[in-house]
């Protein structure tokens, strides 16, 4: 069975306030001419349908158009929500959109609730699972406490005790929004940790043949049957060096998998430069970037006049303009956010509470407050973005 593995379309997503709709829509024409021209037989969509639980107009239209276009070439589609989306948004109409082929998976209640397809090997059980948000799925899954990889793994038990139940020989696929060990992050993800607990380990999809995994935006194989597509489209520039594509996955009788990659459209190229404002401007070894979207650091030691102005003359798609002074021994530089770079929301909490007081560090107690204060946060948050406008 030949399967298309592609995850966080994000759909009404900007790049630093350029608009991405005709490249998000350039993309899904390029996944429907795929899916027709490779013989696909199932499309695998690994969450971040949306990139806002409330999308604008024109972001639904997109999706309202692959809809149908995928259900029109007959191939069955599974989706499942992710942490940008909306499940429940998502999932309306699931029931009757479902028997035109298009299966949306999210509700976390129906993770042992296989899509079954078959071929001339025998019948394969896609299960999709959504994004699970520990504080508001813990008692649905019969737990007391625990992070992303307790519910995780329970959603992981309920799928292995399904098909145990199936026939022999039955193939195993599996759909995760998640954040895996091992797993390389860029800046462009939405953070699902709550002090450092969002990763869970690769163990938790051991029993299923294939897990096509959504939430790194980057392309990369954790194990041959472990792999996240990544976005289809860069959406910071730390994918400035990523390949974007998707996974086109022969899935043979005896459950092995055979992968490769397939390259999506590029709207145009990002280039990161760093260097002074007098050298971005001369040297020649920047002339090919004057065609990317930029992203400048600024390495003067004095901030220089109308610095965005006179980039754009020479690099006309400069989007960000960032200062970063070369540190001197008199005169170190180092600004709070290279200072807080890649830390999580706890760490950073931990770290202002020793700021503000030298040589105490926070005790287990005080730890414990802030865990649930951020855990309030987040579940407010969801729950805000679920109820009825």
């Amino acid at each position: 069975m030949r399967l298309l593995h592609t995850s966080d379309w994000h759909l009404g997503r900007s790049f630093h306030r350029e608009s991405l709709h005709d490249a998000q829509r350039a993309f899904l024409d390029h996944l429907v001419g795929v899916v027709r021209s490779m013989r696909v037989d199932a499309v695998l969509v690994a969450g971040d349908v949306y990139d806002r639980a409330l999308p604008g107009l024109e972001a639904v239209e997109l999706f309202d158009d692959v809809l149908h276009r995928l259900a029109r070439l007959g191939v069955p589609t599974v989706f499942i929500s992710g942490n940008h989306d909306s499940a429940r948004r998502l999932g309306v109409g699931a029931g009757l959109i479902g028997r035109a082929g298009v299966h949306l998976r999210t509700d976390p209640g129906e993770c042992a609730v296989p899509v079954l397809l078959e071929d001339e090997h025998g019948p394969v059980a896609v299960y999709g699972l959504p994004y699970l948000e520990p504080t508001l799925v813990r008692e649905r899954f019969g737990l007391a406490k625990g992070g992303h990889a307790a519910v995780l793994g329970a959603a992981m038990d309920q799928v292995r005790a399904d098909l145990a139940a199936r026939p022999e020989g039955t193939r195993a696929v599996v759909l995760a929004h998640a954040f895996v060990t091992g797993g390389a992050a860029s800046d462009s993800e939405r953070d699902i940790a709550v002090g450092g607990v969002a990763a869970v380990p690769a163990s938790v999809f051991d029993g299923v043949h294939y897990a096509a995994l959504g939430h790194l935006h980057g392309s990369q194989t954790l194990a041959p049957h472990l792999r996240y597509s990544g976005s289809p489209l860069a959406y910071s520039f730390s994918e400035a060096q990523q390949r974007k594509s998707m996974w086109l996955v022969d899935l043979a009788a005896d459950g092995s998998v055979a992968a490769e990659r397939v390259d999506c459209p590029v709207p145009r190229r990002l280039a990161p430069l760093r260097d002074t404002l007098d050298a971005l401007l001369t040297e020649e070894k920047y002339a090919q970037a004057e065609d990317c979207w930029v992203q400048v650091t600024l390495t003067d030691a004095v901030r220089p006049s109308e610095p965005m102005e006179r980039l754009r003359r020479r690099f006309p798609h400069t989007l960000q303009l960032l200062f970063d002074p070369a540190e001197t021994e008199t005169e170190p530089v180092r600004s709070y956010a290279a200072r807080v770079g890649g830390r999580a929301d706890l760490e950073i909490a931990e770290g202002f509470l020793r700021h503000v007081r030298p040589g105490a560090e926070p005790g287990a107690e005080e730890l414990g407050w802030l865990r649930e204060g951020f855990e309030s946060v987040r579940e407010s948050a969801e729950r805000k973005a679920d109820l009825p406008r």
